[in-house]
Parts: C-alpha cells; sequence; structure tokens
C-alpha cells in the first residue's frame, strides 16, 4: 500500500493521542476515515476539531465483538471499502500478578488482546475480497518486547500477543495478499494511564492498584503522537513489520536476546537433555 490517496482507514481509539495522531496523518495522505472510540463526547470533539468531509465516526468498545462489526458494517456502507485497519484502542490497568482480580484481566484482555483480534476478523474478509490490497496495523507496545516491569502484569500479558498475533498475521498476509505491522511505541504523550475513565461496568470496579511508579512526567516528556502517525504512514508504504517510534530501546531488546541465548547454551549443557541431544 504505497499509495493512500483515495484509500479509506478505519482507526479505533481515534479520539486522542496516537490514534487521533493516525487520523490526521491519513487526512494529510488524502484518506478517508472512520474515526472510532469508546468515549462518545471526546470523539465528536475531535470529529469538529478536524473539520473535514473525509472522517466519519462510531462509538466502538472494541471488547465487544459485535460492536466491532457494527463498525464494519458502518464503515463500509459510508464509504464502500476499507484499506487500512489500526486496532489502536488500548488500556492500561496494572497490580501484581497475584492481586489483579478476574475483571482487571478481562478488561486488559477484552481490549488490549480480543480488540486486535476482533477488528482482524471484522474487516480482513473485506480487505481479502476487495482484491486492492490493504493493511493491518496493530498498537502494541514497548512493553510487548520487553516486558520487565513488575506491577504490569496485565498489561505486558497482552501486548506481547498482539506482537506474537501480528507476526503471524504478516506471515499470512504474504499469502493473502496484505501487509500487516505492530506499532511498538514508548513514551507518547497520551492519556492511556486514565483509561479507568472508560471502564464499562462489567468489568466491575478497579480493586487493583499498579505497582509502577508515576510516570506522567515522562509521558509528558514523551513523543508528539502526530509525529507516531506520520511513522506509521511511513511504515505502512515500507511494509515494515515492526514500527518501532523509540531506536533508543534497541538496547534493552538486544539485551533481552542476549539472555535468551544465555539460556539456550546453559539447555544445551542440561544434564537433563545430554540423552535427547545426544550427549555423552
Amino acid at each position: 500500500m504505497h499509495e493512500l490517496k483515495g484509500k479509506v482507514a478505519f482507526v479505533t481509539g481515534a479520539a486522542s493521542g496516537i490514534g487521533l495522531g493516525m487520523v490526521k496523518a491519513f487526512l494529510r495522505q488524502g484518506m478517508q476515515v472512520m474515526m472510532a472510540d469508546i468515549e462518545e463526547a471526546a470523539l465528536q470533539q475531535a470529529v469538529v476539531n478536524l473539520e473535514s468531509n473525509a472522517v466519519s465516526s462510531v462509538i466502538c468498545d472494541v471488547s465487544n465483538r459485535e460492536a466491532v462489526f457494527a463498525a464494519a458494517d458502518k464503515t463500509l456502507a459510508e464509504f464502500g471499502r476499507v484499506h487500512l485497519v489500526c486496532n489502536n484502542a488500548g488500556v492500561s490497568t496494572g497490580g501484581l500478578v497475584d492481586e489483579c482480580d478476574e475483571g482487571d484481566w478481562q478488561w486488559s484482555l477484552g481490549v488490549n488482546l480480543m480488540g486486535v483480534v476482533h477488528g482482524c476478523q471484522a474487516f480482513l474478509p473485506h480487505i481479502k475480497s476487495q482484491g486492492q490490497g490493504g493493511h493491518i496495523v496493530n498498537t502494541a507496545s514497548m512493553a510487548g518486547l520487553l516486558g520487565r516491569n513488575p506491577g504490569w502484569t496485565t498489561y505486558n500479558a497482552t501486548k506481547y500477543a498482539v506482537v506474537g498475533l501480528t507476526e503471524s498475521l504478516y506471515e499470512e498476509g504474504r499469502l493473502g495478499g496484505f501487509g500487516a505491522s505492530v506499532l511498538c511505541p514508548g513514551a507518547v504523550r497520551t492519556r492511556i494511564y486514565e483509561a479507568p475513565r472508560n471502564r464499562p461496568d462489567r468489568f466491575g470496579p478497579q480493586i487493583s492498584k499498579p505497582a509502577y511508579t508515576d510516570i506522567s512526567d515522562e509521558l509528558a516528556r514523551g513523543l508528539d503522537p502526530n509525529i507516531v502517525g506520520e511513522l506509521v504512514v511511513e511504515a505502512v508504504q515500507a511494509r515494515r513489520l515492526h514500527i518501532l517510534t523509540d531506536p533508543r530501546f534497541a538496547r534493552l531488546v538486544s539485551k533481552r536476546f542476549e539472555r535468551l541465548t544465555a539460556d539456550f547454551e546453559w539447555a544445551a549443557n542440561s544434564a537433563a537433555l545430554k540423552s535427547a541431544l545426544g550427549k555423552s
């Protein structure tokens, strides 16, 4: 999908942060965009602020499969086709693994992981049947490549899952005629740590308390979401699998693989594996 002009995009979590940054970048490319978000007032205000005839909006709780499929139907009804799907909506809940209750897990899994699954399942059949190519962008996090911080258990688990899902999807796309990318941002100026404001009642109140320290200052110094949006455009056009916003994290990712290599070496010398490996 090198040429984006005249194409149609669908973006979840589009009312603010990275989602809104992507919407703006896509509009600058001459695309039409369906903006989806769970927060109605913020979504309506974002549409007004954009002052564009190329956008439409739909209220959508991505943890609800029927809602995502309904949003897909509305996108096709209004624009007639879809080419770029950004499963971007995400939430942050936290706490030590033994402190997170069922509601914490189900909310995090429902939005961060199943929201991505729902978006892929709702839109991929249309992308494939159109025969015009297409691209899926799934938002994970650097936590999906590192995942070391205690107290981020539910968040880390879902973001690792999105990375794995998208890497598989990338290979499926090589056969199915579409591209796929996973966005793994570092610190970006978003409101993700205010996510509990939109937690549906069916998941209950948040009982667990995040074990991580307040990082509001770090987020305030983070990357402008509009820059992330432009980066996504570049990555889609270049058919990149991993979209990384902060190259400084490369050292930490390399250290993770150094630890993996060391564990492989340890396993190769394990007494338990000697017979299986043909060692005396």
